[in-house]
């Protein structure tokens, strides 16, 4: 990606201002002072900071301060506010903010601001919907972080996918073909065999992370390998369905726990945007949904544990225990695990070499940013499929349908198979296998056969989208709670009774007091809404199982 010029701004969209009422509103939680040119307002590497807004003057935000690579990102100026989605939800500041001509500033404590957008609608309208903007603006650019790593090297496309789920604005320097990374290797001093590295500035530089050092870094407490945290209700898995789970359990007065293997928000958090979810005619963003679901965990007082991979689960004596694969172990009396899906793996004879780099199992900014103004293709025939062409063809041309079937009507809601219709960028090609991939130093292609009539073809892609059915994620279960043969979770009257043993509620696996929602259940239905439903539901029944058993919480 090119880097713009120290004068250049990255933030392309209008920046909000606030109104006179806001401001009004704004100034009695906080103070207002004189600030002088230079005055650095927040470092790269800050824990966390307050929220300021320019009364008068200009401040800036600054990339890399005081550094060879120092760039702009964004200016702002009278009744403009500073900061992005990352300051609500615990991330450490990846900028600095700088004035640029003496002034004055309103400054307000974060907690005062994490509670407007908690209470105040208006106000918490205009700044969500501000600081998501920025966000997938640093996305496109790629400002903040710098990983440096190999193409081919698996640690970097898993490290490039985590960021990719957690919407983590990186820029990536591949070694195969950016020679600015060996530059920056070799002022930096670091040897190709402790790659990949990452570079964030004001922090320590991270030689081959693993997850405790991702986890450390994004604002996690990290538990002692022989500590472990106990709780009323631990939720693992932090999509639509773990997320109403924990904030309804919260607000219940159970101590909960909510972990999560990536970032909050699951798959629901790659869409470009939820068009079928009630109250919202005009469609929500993913991220949107994900980072108000996470600023309401965090307001009932959620204990929240990303980057925190369920390893291994037991359960005795009425506890049940997650440990992790860093090291970290929770408890609780109840569990509900909503570890939802993984997109299914494409089986295409040397496509892992580019698996995160030209095959992707999501559709967000970040992918989108490499194949732009390309062709790429889309492999699968369910509403995921649909949302991510549809979200592709603005800024790919021609994006490709490839569908195994005959038709979209059977897997596909008709709201997309209309919008796809009348898309002349999106072409669809139904009864159509992909059987080969063509690639040199990235992709370049797809084999395809017409399942009609055998004959074969090739398509001329720059990337590859694949979203062709879902595994559950339950392997790290061991198959003590009963699953189907697909590895989904059978809960209520699909649970064989054994001897000695309760019916188990509706949505009760058969373990007692370990629920499941969402995806990951057998015979759940496979949309956002009923994914909340089930998680504020399952919150009733746990309530309901201790009257019934006579447990206590912990």
């Amino acid at each position: 990606m090119d880097k713009p010029a120290r004068g250049e701004n990255v933030e392309r969209a209008p920046v909000s201002r606030l109104s006179g009422d806001q401001l009004e509103k704004l100034a009695a939680l906080g103070s207002e002072y004189p600030a002088p040119v230079g005055e650095v307002l927040f470092s790269a590497g800050d824990p966390s900071y307050d929220f300021f807004v320019v009364v008068e003057g200009t401040a800036e935000i600054i990339d890399r301060l005081g550094q060879p690579e120092e760039r702009l990102v964004a200016t702002y100026g009278h009744a403009e506010f500073l900061g992005e989605i990352g300051m609500l939800t615990g991330e450490r500041a990846r900028f600095a903010g700088v004035m640029k001509s003496p002034g004055r500033l309103l400054r307000v404590p974060l907690e005062q601001i994490r509670t407007i957008v908690a209470q105040d609608s208006d106000l918490s309208e205009l700044i969500l919907r501000t600081f998501l903007v920025r966000r997938a603006n640093l996305l496109k650019r790629g400002a903040g972080i710098t990983l440096v790593g190999s193409r081919y090297d698996e640690r970097c496309r898993v490290l490039l996918h985590s960021f990719s789920l957690s919407r983590t604005a990186v820029e990536w320097l591949d070694l195969e073909d950016r020679p600015e990374a060996e530059v920056l290797l070799r002022r930096l001093g670091v040897p190709v065999t402790d790659l990949p590295v990452i570079v964030i500035p004001g922090r320590p530089l991270m030689r081959n992370p693993q997850p405790a050092d991702i986890a450390a870094e994004f604002g996690e407490s990290p538990l002692a390998v022989d500590d472990q945290e106990m709780c009323d209700l631990l939720v693992v898995g932090g999509g639509p369905g773990g997320l109403a789970a924990a904030v309804y359990g919260a607000s219940e007065g159970l101590t909960t726990s909510l972990i999560d293997a990536d970032a909050f928000g699951g798959q629901a958090a790659t869409s470009s945007r939820i068009e079928n979810y009630l109250g919202f005619p005009a469609g929500l963003p993913g991220a949107e949904l994900a980072a108000r679901g996470t600023i309401q965990a965090a307001k009932f007082g959620v204990r929240l544990h990303r980057n925190a991979r369920a390893a291994a689960f037991t359960s005795e004596n009425g506890v049940h225990t997650v440990a992790c694969d860093d090291g970290r172990v929770f408890s609780a009396r109840d569990v509900i695990i909503a570890t939802g899906a993984n997109h299914r793996r494409l089986t295409v004879p040397g496509i892992e070499a580019w698996e995160s780099n030209g095959v992707y199992y999501t559709a967000t900014v970040v992918e989108a940013a490499y194949s732009r103004g390309r062709p790429v293709a889309v492999i699968g025939g369910a509403n995921s499929a649909g949302q991510a062409a549809l979200f592709l063809a603005r800024t790919s041309d021609p994006v490709y349908l490839v569908v195994r079937g005959d038709y979209l009507d059977h897997s596909m809601s008709r709201y997309l198979i209309d919008a796809i219709a009348a898309d002349p960028k999106v072409h669809v090609r139904v009864h159509t296998e992909v059987v080969g991939i063509s690639a040199d130093s990235e992709v370049t292609g797809l084999d395809v056969v017409d399942r009609a009539s055998r004959r074969r073809s090739a398509l001329t892609v720059s990337a590859v989208f694949v979203f062709i059915g879902a595994t559950p994620c339950t392997d790290w279960l061991d198959e003590r709670p009963a699953m189907d043969l697909d590895g989904f979770l059978l809960t209520g009257q699909d649970v064989a009774l054994r001897a000695g043993h309760r019916m188990p509620l509706s949505l009760e696996t058969s373990v007692p007091g370990v629920f499941c929602v969402g995806d990951a259940r057998s015979g759940s239905v496979k949309r956002v809404a009923t994914a909340v439903g089930e998680g504020s539901a399952a919150v009733r029944l746990v309530f309901d199982r201790r009257r019934i058993d006579g447990a206590e919480v912990l």
